[in-house]
């Protein structure tokens, strides 16, 4: 039996505590990984609202007014994955367009805008936290 060898308890208990620290360090950044890849999608949804936004106030002879929820979908059909995380509103020259993203009870709601005089802007909103997508360093913009 003496020829046998094997690891003894204490060298596997100290390769599970090495385990376990890799694993206390990698999987908080894993979530947070994921949280961003929400946020990106939720900023390209608003990004395909807007080009459906715009070709269907090419079909009205520029106007926006008649681009609801339902015919930027009928347009580019992605949006449909949106869901209720879509809302559009606009008048016959300018439009909004405000995306949430999925990432946590604590959402962060993308919005693009285009006004009358045809100027954009790109804003964010975290409520209070600086979060993935949206940073407090960017003043609220994207």
């Amino acid at each position: 039996m003496r020829g046998e060898s094997g690891f003894s308890l204490i060298e596997l208990l100290v390769v599970i505590l090495i385990i376990g620290i890799l694993a206390a360090i990698a999987i908080p950044s894993f979530l947070n990984q994921r949280s961003k890849g929400n946020d990106a999608e939720a900023k390209s949804a608003v990004v395909s609202a807007a080009k459906a936004l715009e070709i269907c106030s090419s079909e009205n002879n520029g106007s926006y007014a008649s681009c609801s929820k339902t015919a930027l979908e009928s347009i580019e059909p992605t949006l449909n994955n949106a869901d209720t995380r879509l809302a559009v509103t606009s008048t016959a020259g300018s439009y909004r367009v405000i995306v949430t993203s999925s990432r946590d009870a604590n959402a962060v709601l993308f919005t693009l805008s285009r006004s009358a005089n045809g100027s954009t802007s790109r804003n964010c909103d975290t409520g209070s936290a600086d979060k993935g997508g949206c940073s407090a360093q960017s003043g609220g913009t994207w």
